[in-house]
């Protein structure tokens, strides 16, 4: 099982979405937590079930969320996350975080 690391940005990206979902609404914001910690796990299961992005990145969407989590994994094996990017920004915003 790899081991999953969050790039800077995109735990603050992560964290904005909780804060967003916790001021609407408590159980929606921790359904958007555990739908966040499922992908997490079949990506550090299963690295290259996911389609490519591009040639260096992946993209796993969520589930009932308009997120997605990019990510790359590493010549190690593990998994480096670098964004929690909502569906609605602009694509690739994220590229100049390797």
């Amino acid at each position: 099982m790899a081991n999953v690391n969050f790039h800077p940005d995109a735990q603050t990206e992560y964290q904005a979405a909780i804060g967003w979902y916790q001021q609407r609404s408590q159980s929606a914001a921790q359904r958007f937590v555990a739908e966040v910690d499922r992908i997490l796990a079949v990506i550090a299961a299963q690295p290259d079930r996911y389609g490519w992005y591009d040639n260096e990145f992946r993209e796993a969407g969520l589930q009932r969320y308009p997120y997605s989590v990019i990510y790359r994994v590493e010549p190690s094996g593990d998994v480096l996350v670098v964004a929690v990017a909502h569906t609605s920004r602009e694509p690739g915003y994220w590229q100049d975080r390797a």
